[in-house]
């Protein structure tokens, strides 16, 4: 499985929303925090539904918390 391309803000937004843990953000979205780390790292995609899950956690928009490299050409 190669790395996504999906880059994204999880750990700043946990640490600006009084430095909440992965385990409690895994909690609150219903993942283990093995999912949370595999994501904050770029090694695993979250699904649509996940990755709103993620941004209504943080009050944030879907384009605040994720990211997706543009074709620069």
């Amino acid at each position: 499985m190669k790395p996504t391309k999906v880059t994204n803000q999880i750990r700043a937004l946990r640490f600006a929303n009084g430095e909440m843990t992965q385990a409690e953000l895994a909690k609150r979205i219903g993942v283990t925090r093995q999912t949370i780390i595999a994501i904050e790292q770029g090694r695993y995609s979250p699904s649509l539904e996940m990755a709103f899950q993620i941004a209504r956690v943080f009050q944030a928009s879907l384009d605040e918390v994720f990211q997706y490299p543009g074709d620069e050409e």
